[in-house]
C-alpha cells in the first residue's frame, strides 16, 4: 500500500507486483473551523488548572479515570457536544469535538471514566435508541454522571463478532441474557453496557440474529470479574450474565438488527486521535531529553514519528469531516485504526532502541508506563488481522 499526498486529498493505492490494481479510500481535507481553534485555547487553559503537574500523564485513553474530572468537564458541556439540546448536548461540530478530543488527549487527561459513553453510546442511542432511551440516559452522560461500557468481544471467538454466544432469550416484557463478555474497559465501576447478543440461533447469514440490550452492570445476575494487565491494573473486565432479565424498552434498535448498528458505532470507535496518539506522551519526553544536544538519529528519529503523526491526524480529520456530513466512513476508520495501531506500538520501541543517553525518570516512567500497555493497542476495537479483512472488502477485495 502506498499513499500519494496532493493539495486537494490523500488517495491509497493498492498494488500487486508492482501494478495497480485498486484506486479509492480519498481522504478529502477538512480544514478546522476558527471556532474550533478558539475552543483550544480554552481547553488548554482549563486543563493547566485541572492537571496536577506533579502526576505524570499519559495519553492512552485507558489509562486514567476519574469521576470528578469527567463531571468538570460535563459542566463545561465537553462531553455530549455535538448532541441535540433537547438532551441536554451542545449542537457543536464533530471538528470542535475533536479538538477538545486531541487536547484531553495530549495532555494525559483521566478521560476513561465517560469515555465510551461520550465516543459511542450516545450516537448509538440517537441512531437507534428510542425517545424514552434518550431521555433517560443522555443528559445524565452530558453531564458527567453516568457511564458505560461496550459489550461485544467474547471468550475464545478472537474479534469475529460474528460468532458470539451469549444468547438473549425472548420471554415475558423482556429477555433472559445468559453467556459473557471479556476486555470489557471499566465494567467494575461503569453504571450500565450495550451489549450485543444472539437472539436467534445462527444461520448461514452470519450476520443475521444479533441485537443490542442495555445491561444494568450493577444487577445481581451480573458478576464483573477483573482481567490484570501487564502493569497490574484491572480496567479490563470479564463480564458474567446467568438468566439475566433485560426488559423489552432496554432493547436498541430493532431485534436482529445488531450488526448493523455495531458497524456504525464502529466508525465512531476506529477513526479518532486516540488511535494514533496513545503513545504521545513518549513522543513529547523524548523530545525534551534530546532537546540541547540530540544525536542525528536521534532528530531522524523525532522527525519520522512527527510526519507520521502529522499525516494520520490529517486522515482522521477528513473522516470527522465526514461524520459531520453524516457519512458512515466504515473503511476510512478501519484504516485510520490499523495504521494508527502500528504506529502507536512502533513509537516505544523505536525510541528505546535509539536513546544512547542516560534518561531522566520523569522519560522512563512514561516510557515504561506506554510500554507495558502497547500491548493492547493493536486489540481493542478490533484487531489488526479483522480489520486487514473490514479494510479488504470496502476495497471489494474480498
Amino acid at each position: 500500500m502506498c499513499c500519494e499526498g496532493r493539495a486537494s486529498s490523500i488517495t491509497y493505492t493498492l498494488s500487486l507486483g508492482g501494478s495497480p490494481m485498486f484506486q479509492g479510500l480519498t481522504f478529502e481535507p477538512f480544514r478546522l473551523p476558527s471556532e474550533a481553534e478558539k475552543l483550544r485555547a480554552e481547553v488548554r487553559e482549563f486543563l493547566t488548572s485541572a492537571l496536577d503537574p506533579e502526576v505524570l500523564p499519559n495519553s492512552d485513553f485507558n489509562a486514567g479515570d476519574s469521576a470528578e474530572f469527567s463531571k468538570s468537564l460535563g459542566m463545561r458541556g465537553w462531553i455530549g457536544m455535538t448532541w441535540p439540546r433537547e438532551y441536554g448536548g451542545a449542537e457543536r461540530s464533530f471538528l470542535e469535538r475533536y479538538v477538545v478530543t486531541e487536547e484531553l488527549l495530549a495532555a494525559g487527561a483521566p478521560v476513561g471514566r465517560h469515555w465510551i459513553a461520550d465516543r459511542q453510546t450516545g450516537p448509538l442511542f440517537l441512531k437507534f435508541g428510542t425517545d424514552e432511551q434518550r431521555q433517560k440516559f443522555l443528559p445524565r452522560i452530558v453531564s458527567g454522571d453516568c457511564y458505560f461500557s461496550i459489550g461485544m468481544s467474547e471468550p475464545d471467538t478472537g474479534s469475529d463478532l460474528a460468532s458470539i454466544r451469549t444468547t438473549a432469550t425472548k420471554t415475558d416484557g423482556g429477555w433472559l441474557v445468559n453467556g459473557s463478555k471479556i476486555w470489557t474497559s471499566f465494567a467494575h465501576t461503569n453504571h450500565y453496557m450495550v451489549a450485543l447478543v444472539r437472539t436467534e440461533p445462527p444461520s448461514e447469514n452470519r450476520h443475521a440474529g444479533m441485537s443490542q440490550l442495555i445491561i444494568d452492570l450493577k444487577d445481581p445476575n451480573v458478576k464483573v470479574t477483573g482481567i490484570k494487565n501487564l502493569s497490574g491494573e484491572e480496567d479490563f473486565n470479564q463480564v458474567f450474565f446467568d438468566d439475566l432479565f433485560v426488559a423489552d424498552e432496554y432493547l436498541v434498535g430493532e431485534a436482529g438488527n445488531g450488526w448493523q448498528q455495531v458497524i456504525s458505532e464502529l466508525g465512531y470507535e476506529r477513526s479518532g486521535p486516540e488511535r494514533f496518539l496513545s503513545a504521545f506522551r513518549v513522543i513529547v519526553e523524548f523530545a525534551r531529553e534530546i532537546e540541547s544536544d540530540a544525536s542525528g538519529e536521534e532528530a531522524a528519529l523525532l522527525g519520522r514519528l512527527v510526519s507520521h503523526l502529522v499525516t494520520l491526524r490529517r486522515m482522521s480529520i477528513s473522516v470527522a469531516g465526514m461524520l459531520e456530513s453524516g457519512q458512515t466512513p466504515i473503511t476510512e476508520a478501519a484504516l485510520i485504526k490499523d495504521l494508527g495501531n502500528s504506529y502507536e506500538r512502533m513509537v516505544p520501541e523505536l525510541v528505546r532502541t535509539v536513546m544512547d543517553r542516560k534518561p531522566s525518570s520523569r522519560f522512563l516512567s512514561t516510557l515504561n508506563e506506554c510500554v507495558l500497555h502497547a500491548p493492547s493497542f493493536t486489540l481493542r476495537g478490533g484487531t489488526r488481522e479483522i480489520l486487514k479483512g473490514v479494510i479488504a472488502r470496502g476495497l471489494g477485495l474480498r
